[in-house]
């Protein structure tokens, strides 16, 4: 892969935190790592780092404590990167909180705001639904439509929607728990190869955090939003803004509506862009963009080896 090849960097959501992650990282580049997460714990007066090192789990899948962690861990990796004279991508994007993350590295939101900020939407989503009220599953071997179609038939006055378009084959749903169990028979039924509901109490996406995006409105009108210094696609309409409120307002929209991963990462190859990397714990984002188009060069950085291996295939 040539140093001049078309690079975009994407980063992950909620559902990638792991107690440990970027431990490896930190010890290659403590004062970058250790530096992001020292930013990150003193905005919210909360030890981040202390948190996603040594756990437990449980507190680390609170969600107003895993979307600034996963924020502080996206930025640490993509500081890590620039550090090491990683090149510059022509386009950044994120998947649902991994949006923030970009907004971020793009200049258009301060690091501390952001992580005030994401701290709040994760506290805000998760007052939204009470719990036990929400749930999410994946379906897996139907093809969007047919996703669509079963949510319609399963819902029954309640709420259950198709939310993230993650890879061909692949979508999550979201709704009211009866809505998706009812989803997830009906899925089995029409041939899905899998469909199993997901650990997480809080429905992104849909309709039910309509309510959770009212008060993100009122959160996001106090903050300050700059034009980005580097494109970033959104989730919501698969378009690049940037005006400061076009930014607020898909971030709102973003709440309850689908993430359209799979038209993200098929918009970038169409614009050009040869090599995508992920900046962030694990490679979710990595098996599903080889799963979108294998035609593209896939690298996903969370450690020191796989920094070291996407700087060399890019030199």
């Amino acid at each position: 892969m040539s140093e001049n090849s078309k690079l975009a960097i994407v980063f992950p959501g909620q559902g990638s935190q792991s107690v440990g992650m970027l431990s490896d990282l930190s010890k290659a580049f403590p004062t970058t790592v250790r530096g992001t997460f020292q930013e990150a714990s003193a905005a919210l007066q909360v030890d981040l780092w202390e948190m996603v090192q040594n756990g437990p789990q449980s507190e680390l899948n609170r969600t107003e404590c895993t979307q600034p962690a996963m924020l502080a861990a996206g930025i640490a990796v993509w500081r890590c990167w620039r550090a090491q004279g990683g090149a510059t991508p022509v386009v950044l994007a994120g998947h649902s909180l991994g949006e923030y993350t970009a907004l971020v590295c793009a200049g258009a939101l301060d690091f501390e705001v952001a992580t005030r900020l994401v701290a709040d939407r994760g506290r805000i989503m998760q007052e939204a639904v009470s719990a036990g009220h929400g749930r999410m599953a994946a379906i897996l071997g139907l093809d969007d439509d047919q996703v669509r179609l079963v949510c319609q038939e399963a819902a029954q006055g309640e709420v259950v929607e198709a939310v993230n378009f993650n890879a061909p084959g692949q979508v999550v749903i979201a709704g009211c728990t009866a809505a998706v169990e009812r989803a997830v028979t009906l899925a089995h039924a029409a041939g899905a190869k899998r469909a199993l509901e997901l650990p997480v109490s809080i429905p992104s996406h849909c309709a039910l955090m309509r309510p959770a995006a009212a008060k993100l409105a009122q959160c996001l009108e106090a903050v300050q939003i700059n034009a980005p210094a580097l494109p970033v696609l959104h989730n919501v309409d698969v378009s690049v803004a940037v005006r400061p409120q076009t930014i607020r307002d898909c971030l709102v929209k973003q709440l309850h509506s689908p993430v359209r991963w799979v038209e993200i990462i098929r918009r970038m190859a169409a614009d050009g862009v040869e090599r995508v990397i992920e900046c962030g714990p694990g490679k979710v984002l990595a098996g599903l963009n080889r799963r979108i188009d294998r035609r593209m060069d896939v690298d996903a950085v969370f450690d020191s080896a796989s920094l070291d291996k996407a700087l060399l295939r890019g030199s």
